[in-house]
Formats: structure tokens, sequence, C-alpha cells
């Protein structure tokens, strides 16, 4: 009897209410990766000095710097920084007076509208009563007249709030008090508003303090620069990371590393429990015999299973360096899915009837496939797959990648040149192309049955 009670009272409409209550936000949730990434910054840039417009220019009449915060006065418009930023997280915190507006421009050129020639985050209290008629793309933390915001996650009036925007390329999220209140690529984005918005194209410009003449306060004004790094890595030695980036080979053991449990990733990823813990030590196994490392390179011998990861990425930077013999084909998996293709521009195998007496004639006459070079996305059918420029050293010869990888969108450099400029990368196991690539995965360093070598490979996450 006790027991039947138990679970009649657990079946009430205010017990489900208080079931339903205890469910994680999924805003909350959303935000948990992202802000624990931004735990780890260490090197943030300070925009605001706590007692002067250092390094603003603008409206400067009518901002006020005292005591650490940046107060925006009855009157005040657009501050602007003096620097441009490309990409970017911006971490701030604000205080809100009754009814009070202002926004966050970014990408915005010199003396250009902030919700227009660049995009703005609205700041407001959009639940006071004078706007009960608001737009949803007007309420707080949208992008202006774009994308509406997720509400329910100011703080009362008089309080300190923390935001933080992420701008990376195309990828803009707005985080305000632990939630996730809006997460989208900016070109997948029609505004909402009907109105054009040209700023949503904008690679650069300045931050703005859009001031709409309330008084709002602001402190702890902060960047950390995600903008794309150099082509080629700067360090001192083999295998050591340059600033920013951490080694995913250590030149002395494969640390870090694991064999591919299936050449498939759907099938892979569906793998479980036994199942999962048993393809991956025969994978393992198959790995250790195959791949080793030798005077700090990372060699494989042909005969075994592509490379792994053993931790999974979703946008990143990877400085990559291989070598590989005359006629080697290889590539490189971005979150499972192929393919960054590596291989030999001078492998002069011909077709009928197209005489060649050397490789370097075959790159100029025969236009199609390995000859144009490594880089490309080459399992691409709907967009680009083929390199801008043949970029390749020789067989034997070793090359650098940089690989940018963004929401769908990679961007490429092979020693020192552009090769591949935001291109999406095909979900290669969809056989319609229609569904994305994951959205994180491993990096996977594919063999086609011939030896391969690579070094220096060092991985910058960027906050998604």
């Amino acid at each position: 009897m006790m027991f039947v009670l138990a679970l009649a009272a657990l079946s009430t409409p205010a017990a489900a209410q208080q079931q339903k209550k205890k469910q994680p936000d999924p805003n909350v949730t959303a935000a948990k990766r992202t802000l624990a990434h931004l735990d780890r910054i260490d090197d943030w840039e300070s925009l605001f000095d706590g007692s002067s417009l250092k390094g603003w220019t603008g409206g400067t009449d009518k901002y006020l710097a005292e005591n650490g915060v940046l107060k925006c006065t009855p009157g005040a418009r657009s501050l602007f920084t003096e620097k441009e930023f490309s990409d970017f997280v911006l971490s701030f915190e604000f205080k809100l007076t009754p009814g009070g507006n202002s926004g966050i421009g970014i990408r915005v050129p010199t003396d250009g509208h902030a919700a227009y020639d660049g995009m703005e985050i609205q700041i407001l209290d959009h639940n006071h009563e004078k706007y009960a008629k608001l737009k949803p793309w007007q309420v707080h933390g949208s992008i202006y007249g774009v994308m509406p915001a997720k509400t329910g996650y100011l703080k009362p009036l008089g309080e300190w709030n923390r935001e933080y925007i992420i701008c990376i390329e195309e990828h803009v999220m707005v985080i305000l008090n632990g939630a996730v209140i809006v997460d989208a690529m900016l070109d997948k984005l029609t505004p909402v508003s009907g109105r054009e918005v040209p700023g949503l194209r904008a690679k650069k410009g300045h931050l703005v303090l859009a001031g709409h003449n309330d008084p709002i306060e602001f402190r702890d004004l902060k960047i950390k620069d995600f903008s794309v790094s150099a082509p080629v890595p700067k360090t001192s030695a083999d295998n050591t990371a340059p600033a920013g980036f951490r080694a995913l080979f250590n030149g002395v053991d494969l640390k870090g590393w694991k064999g591919l449990a299936h050449k498939k990733a759907p099938e892979r990823r569906a793998l479980k429990g036994a199942a999962l813990r048993a393809a991956q030590a025969e994978a393992d196994d198959n790995m250790r015999e195959h791949w080793r490392v030798v005077e700090g390179v990372l060699t494989y011998d042909g005969k075994g299973r592509s490379l792994s990861t053993t931790k999974n990425y979703g946008d990143f930077e990877i400085y990559v360096d291989w070598k590989i013999p005359p006629g080697a084909d290889s590539g490189i998996y971005l979150r499972g899915t192929p393919q960054i293709q590596i291989w030999d521009p001078w492998d002069a195998r011909t077709k009928k009837d197209l005489p060649l007496d050397t490789p370097e004639d075959w790159v100029v006459a025969y236009r199609n496939g390995r000859n144009l070079g490594s880089g490309g996305l080459w399992n691409n059918k709907r967009h680009r797959n083929s390199p801008l420029v043949l970029a390749d050293n020789k067989p034997g010869e070793w090359n650098t990648f940089l690989i940018r990888m963004v929401g769908e969108k990679v961007t490429i450099y092979l020693n020192g040149k552009l090769i591949v400029d935001q291109v999406v990368l095909e979900n290669y196991w969809d056989k319609e192309r229609n569904a994305p690539v994951y959205r994180s995965d491993q990096i996977e360093l594919q063999h086609h049955g011939s030896p391969l070598y690579f070094k220096n490979i060092y991985l910058r996450e960027l906050p998604w």
C-alpha cells in the first residue's frame, strides 16, 4: 500500500512539475563546453584600463571611466575601438538601468553603423514596460534585425551580467550568464527584419559600444584574438609547439593517438560498450605493428590502417608536416570525414596517346587529378575539390599544412600558399551530401598502402 501511495504521489501534477523543474537547462548545458575552453585562456587583451578611454575613439565626451567602470551616460552615442578585429572572443560585464538600451557592434567599419555596416548584439532591458511591443530580434543578445536571442537569462536590474561574444569567421555565439542565447552561422542567416544587413559579410572591423542615450555601465572588457595563424609555425625545434598551440605528436611515442576502429565513421560512431572496446583494442594492436617513431618522425610502413587522434575536435587550426615517397597517396580526415588530399603531382601516369617526357610535362599537360597538387577536398562533389594552386614540394621533401576548420568550412595553406579558402567540406558519409559534417570527431592520418612520414603536428582549438 505504501508503495502504491508513493507512486500516486509522483503522478500528481505538482510532482510532475517538480520533476520537470529538475531537468537541466539545455542552453546552460550547451554553454559548458565553450565556457570550459574560455576558462583556459590566460592571455586576454584588455580593452579598458579602468581609468581612461585609451584605445577608444568616437563619442568619448559622453563616456566616463571611473573606478574600473566604463559608464555610458545620457546622450552617449557610438564609441569605437581604435583597433580592428576579425575573429575573436569578447568578454565583458554590464549593468542595466530601467529601460536601458545599448549594443555591441562587431566588425564595424570606421564611422559605420553598428547594426547594418557591421552586426549589433543587443544590450537591452527588454523586460521594461516601454518595450511591450518589441520585436523578437530586438531582445537582449539578438543579432539586431537578423536573429532573435533566447530570453530569461538577464539578472535583475542593478546586478552585473557576464557576457561572451564569439565571432570566428561565420560562427557567432553569445553566452549570457552561463547560457547560450545565440549560436549561428552567418552564411546560413537571412535577416528576419526584412532589411538587408551588409555587415553580415564583413570580415573585420572595429568593436563599438553603440550608445542609445541611456546610462549603462561596463567593466572587465577584454578580448582574445583568434585570427588565422601564420601559414608556417614559428618554432624553435621539431615537435615543439608554437605559442597558443599544443603538440599532438610528442616525437617520442604514440601517446595521444589510436588505431582506426572502423574505416566507416557512421559504423565507428555507432560502436558502444564491449563492441567498441574490442574493436579499439584490435585497432590499437594493428597501430603498434605499423606506426612507430623513428628519430622524431611519425613513420608508417604502408601495411596497416590509418591513425586517429584519441580526442575529438570541433573547430580548430592544425599544423602538419608531411613527406611522401614518389607515387604515394595519403590524406587527412577532419572530424572523421575524408579528406584533405596528399599525393604526388609528379607521378607520371599518363593516359593513352598522351606522350610525355618528364613528370613536369605531365603537370602541364594533364590538368586533372593528382597533378593539380595536394590539399584539395578531393571527395567534394558540390563544392570545389581541387587546390587553388600547386604548392607541393617534390616527393621526399617535407611539406607544411596549416588547416583551419570552422563550422563546415576549411581553409588550407600549403608551404605558405593559400590553396583552399573557406570551402565547405561535404559529408562523404551522406550519399546525397546534404547532411553537414559531424560537429566534432577525430582527426585521422589516412593511408593508401604507401609509406608515410609526419612530424610537427600542432593544434589550437577554437571556441565553438
